[in-house]
């Protein structure tokens, strides 16, 4: 079981993942997280039909992908209007396929000290979709903001610890 704070932070990473899908009006937003023995799996999302979930989808190896190796080698960002003319690479083709014909796309890297801590991505299914600069800006907002959940630290005060000191002042 994860401590009170795990919980928290988990809470407001799915919420943040719905937000998201709700303002970019998109069928999903996935965010991938840097776990150990695991190349940036989907541990949070949001969806809407027709999109299934990515959470445990493992016939797409990230490793290779264009837009991970981007990100990888220091990109902030990557925005897709049109998924099929991004690249002609087969594993990409075929990953658009398995992600519900996705047809455009912006990822966003969450970034802590320079690493590469997380990736936001909002995906529109079917054809093309053009990006404003406000949400590729409000992607980025949403990056930076993960990116303070991300690094608060695991060790704060639980309030359920029975040996956690009593708050100075007594009771009210």
């Amino acid at each position: 079981m994860g401590t009170a704070v795990e919980e928290i932070r988990g809470a407001a990473l799915d919420a943040i993942a719905v937000a998201l899908r709700e303002a970019f009006a998109v069928a999903r937003c996935t965010l991938r997280l840097d776990v150990a023995g695991d190349l940036f799996p989907v541990v949070h999302e949001s969806r809407v039909p027709p999109a299934h979930s990515l959470i445990g989808e493992r016939r797409v190896e990230l490793r290779g992908q264009p837009v991970i190796e981007a990100l990888l080698a220091g990109a902030d960002q990557i925005v897709q209007p049109d998924t099929r003319a991004a690249s002609s690479d087969p594993a990409f083709l075929a990953m658009l396929e398995i992600y519900d014909g996705m047809g455009a796309q912006i990822v966003t890297a969450v970034r802590i000290d320079g690493r590469l801590a997380g990736v936001i991505s909002l995906h529109h299914l079917g054809g093309r979709r053009a990006w404003t600069p406000g949400e590729t800006e409000l992607a980025r907002a949403a990056a930076a903001l993960v990116a303070r959940i991300l690094e608060e630290p695991d060790d704060l005060e639980d309030p359920e610890d029975p040996d956690r000191a009593a708050p100075a002042g007594g009771g009210g």
